[in-house]
């Protein structure tokens, strides 16, 4: 097909119909001074989206990953600690985000290192490899890398390892690991090319000690054994001495954290639903727990939802939080912004068409601590955020039902809470999706 360019007199024709069309004018005007989104907000959508829900878990404060992508970490830490809160009758409490994240980083960079190794024989061009190199120790994650972590390190409060200026700022630590990767595979594949392979090894441990001296300037050095301290509901003050991040993870959560099961709603062809499926070179432990989901049509990952959230657990889930959303008010809802009337078009792309073109893909992790029902049918979600107390509702959020549909791609479930049919599913081999694929993008 021809190539057809845009014409000046195109432009001139399409630019007088829009200054003599009236509507076009007064949008025009109103762009003028205010942000577009802020323009087409239909605020009759507000009632959609009220604070009240017939099924809420009373949780505890909000917590600010500040300028960090360690949503997962987040959410996955604000999970956990319900459970020592539930153990120990404490009100208010942490758990060390920055002490997960210093390992995470480290072990991130060995397993990129690692997998560039296993795949030495490829072309720098490689698809594989450019992803590897794109971003190799970046902030995000999921959560069988979550669980590969506390399984390894354990977890301890927050008040034993602090948030730093590095870990809240993670910017220059990630660009100063991440070009150190960089140089070993430039280094490793002119090794490989030369016959020098037995000097790649040596040269991957001489590069984890440089970044492990990194991590410790950084984010200073993790707690071997501590005391925790703590004061409950009641008032009462206990101490609990010589612990350690293991030993305090196997007292709290222990394997309680095993039971939970990565749900997935995908409706593109390539993933049938009621099957597993990997992403291929995805993780940050090596040996640890492979990247594992199970594809459900949205019905039946909501209907496990509304089981957990009945029986006061709350929902790990990861999402396209850029999408439809009002930040001050704190509400996500796919039809609060008009477009369609300001500007003859609709932003919003079918499901399917959205992780196919890239329009769409998980971003985003954060809890869901309830749900309103009209009968058994949801209409809107009260989320707990990682961005702090003073946005939102204390840093709580409202989803409405339409916007759960389309952007939300993950959920994270006890498997009791899934039927005995999805279950028998979880046991199937899974299908190996490549790195690129929008299912693992919440860890980028």
């Amino acid at each position: 097909m021809q190539k057809k360019e845009l014409t000046l007199e195109d432009l001139r024709q399409a630019e007088d119909a829009f200054m003599s069309d009236r509507a076009s004018r007064i949008m025009q005007l109103a762009c003028s001074k205010s942000p577009i989104h802020s323009v087409v907000y239909d605020p009759n959508r507000r009632a959609k989206a009220r604070r009240e829900f017939s099924v809420e878990i009373k949780t505890m404060d909000a917590t600010n990953q500040k300028s960090s992508g360690r949503c997962w970490l987040f959410a996955g830490c604000n999970l956990l600690r319900e459970m020592v809160g539930k153990k120990t009758g404490v009100e208010r409490f942490e758990l060390s985000q920055s002490y997960l994240a210093f390992y995470d980083k480290l072990e991130k960079a060995n397993f990129v290192m690692e997998t560039l190794i296993d795949l030495i024989d490829r072309d720098r061009d490689d698809r594989t490899i450019a992803r590897l190199l794109d971003w190799p120790a970046q902030d995000g994650g999921q959560w069988d890398m979550f669980r590969s972590l506390i399984h390894k390190y354990g977890v301890v409060p927050k008040g034993v390892m602090e948030e730093g200026y590095t870990s809240s700022n993670t910017r220059d630590v990630s660009l100063l690991i991440n070009s150190r990767i960089r140089a070993f595979a430039a280094e490793s594949r002119r090794m490989w090319r030369d016959g020098r392979k037995t000097e790649i090894r040596p040269l991957k441990e001489k590069i984890v000690g440089d970044i492990y001296r990194v991590m410790l300037a950084a984010y200073g050095c993790p707690p071997r054994t501590f005391d925790f301290e703590y004061t409950d509901k009641d008032g009462t003050y206990h101490i609990e001495k010589g612990l350690t991040p293991l030993s305090f993870y196997e007292k709290y959560v222990g394997a309680e954290i095993d039971e939970y099961v990565s749900v997935i709603h995908s409706p593109t062809q390539d993933k049938p639903f009621h099957r597993t499926y990997t992403v291929d070179y995805l993780g940050n432990v090596v040996g640890g727990e492979p990247v594992k989901y199970l594809n459900l049509p949205m019905d039946e990952l909501k209907a496990a939802v509304v089981r957990s959230l009945k029986e006061g657990e709350p929902v790990w889930f990861g999402s396209d939080c850029s999408k439809c959303a009002e930040r001050d008010d704190g509400v996500w809802d796919d039809e609060q912004f008009d477009y369609e009337t300001a500007f003859g078009f609709s932003i919003i792309l079918d499901k399917a068409d959205g992780l196919d073109y890239g329009e769409s893909a998980m971003n985003h992790a954060m809890l869901l601590t309830g749900v309103n029902l009209d009968g058994d049918t949801p209409n809107r979600w009260k989320v707990e955020n990682s961005w702090g107390t003073d946005v939102a509702d204390k840093g709580y959020y409202v989803a409405t039902d339409g916007w759960f549909d389309r952007y939300v791609y993950q959920v994270v479930v006890r498997k009791a809470f899934l039927t005995e049919p999805e279950r028998k599913e979880l046991e199937l081999e899974p299908k190996h999706l490549p790195l690129w694929d929008p299912m693992g993008t919440l860890a980028d």
